[in-house]
């Protein structure tokens, strides 16, 4: 018998999931409620949509229901209620849009040392010498030296930089070249671009906080395309208003979208984007043949990739 998957992906990523080996069945979801096909499906396939993050959802009863698997297209499962992480399996699709990512990242990094705005002339009488900044012989602190901290890596060492991180298993990075260095203090007091790629857990909110902001070196760059929840966001504006931070791109606040009217939107020194760094719509060719692979290690009685631990959520 078929495996039956309810999804809450796109038609025609369910159309081209459904020609897998296994001949899946692919059903819908209702979209205001996709929990509920905890009853009819053998496998349920989530994105992060408003629905999981209502105020009034409760853990249905009963959940998980005849589900064997949980596969969330985000990589983090924090924006999902804590009892999904009841089902018998819950993986991620870490990793697929890791490289689109790290490309923002090095994006952020370029614009910020070479502002290219600000020294573009506009009349004869603006044309004269003006300095650069550099990316070569910088130094890139890693928060959070996953598949996102790993592409980073690869991209600042051919550039030239140094790149240092901090991981929390203590594990050797998987990228050459890489210095591991003790806690996210040693990482911030040597680092001109601080990037966070940490999951959002009850252990990193407000990791980035007025103790962490004050050890920063002057002018240093801190690049958020982790969670909005790992920065408290007002000792950031406090920590750019008072110089000891010269610039923060954000590709995600808490909460999203911020408030009409937030400081973040107008802030000068703020470089602030609606979480796209994933370009996810251009990934998802990535996406469906990670859920292929997995869904053939899955029919075997293999492990899929990126289970999600349920005591560290991530």
């Amino acid at each position: 018998m078929s495996l039956i998957i309810a999804s809450q992906m796109e038609p025609d990523f369910n159309r081209s999931l459904a020609r897998h080996p296994s001949a899946p069945v692919l059903i819908d979801v209702a979209e205001d409620a996709p929990w509920s096909a905890a009853d009819e499906a053998d496998i349920l396939l989530i994105r992060p949509s408003p629905a999981w993050r209502a105020p009034e959802v409760r853990r249905p009863a009963p959940w998980p229901g005849r589900l064997k698997w949980v596969y969330s297209a985000s990589v983090g499962v924090d924006f999902y209620p804590d009892w999904l992480l009841d089902a018998p399996l819950v993986t991620c699709g870490r990793g697929v849009a890791s490289e689109e990512i790290a490309d923002y990242a090095i994006a952020a990094i370029y614009a910020h040392a070479k502002n290219l705005d600000a020294v573009t002339v506009r009349s004869r009488a603006q044309w004269g010498p003006a300095q650069l900044g550099r990316v070569s012989g910088t130094t890139i602190g890693i928060i959070g030296m996953g598949a996102i901290g790993a592409a980073v890596a690869r991209r600042g060492l051919a550039l030239g930089a140094q790149v240092i991180g901090v991981r929390r298993s203590g594990a050797q990075p998987s990228v050459p070249g890489v210095q591991l260095v003790g806690d996210v203090g040693t990482l911030v007091d040597e680092a001109d671009h601080i990037l966070l790629a940490v999951p959002a857990t009850a252990q990193t909110r407000h990791l980035v906080d007025d103790a962490l902001l004050a050890r920063v070196r002057p002018g240093a760059h801190l690049i958020n395309v982790a969670r909005g929840s790992v920065v408290d966001q007002a000792a950031l504006v406090r920590a750019l208003d008072d110089g000891r931070l010269g610039f923060a791109t954000l590709d995600v606040t808490d909460p999203e979208p911020l408030p009409e009217g937030h400081v973040l939107y107008t802030h000068p020194r703020v470089r602030l984007t609606p979480h796209i760094s994933s370009n996810y719509q251009l990934v998802r060719h990535r996406l469906l043949e990670k859920i292929q692979d997995d869904l053939t290690r899955f029919v075997r009685g293999e492990a899929p990739s990126d289970i999600v631990d349920p005591a560290r959520g991530y």
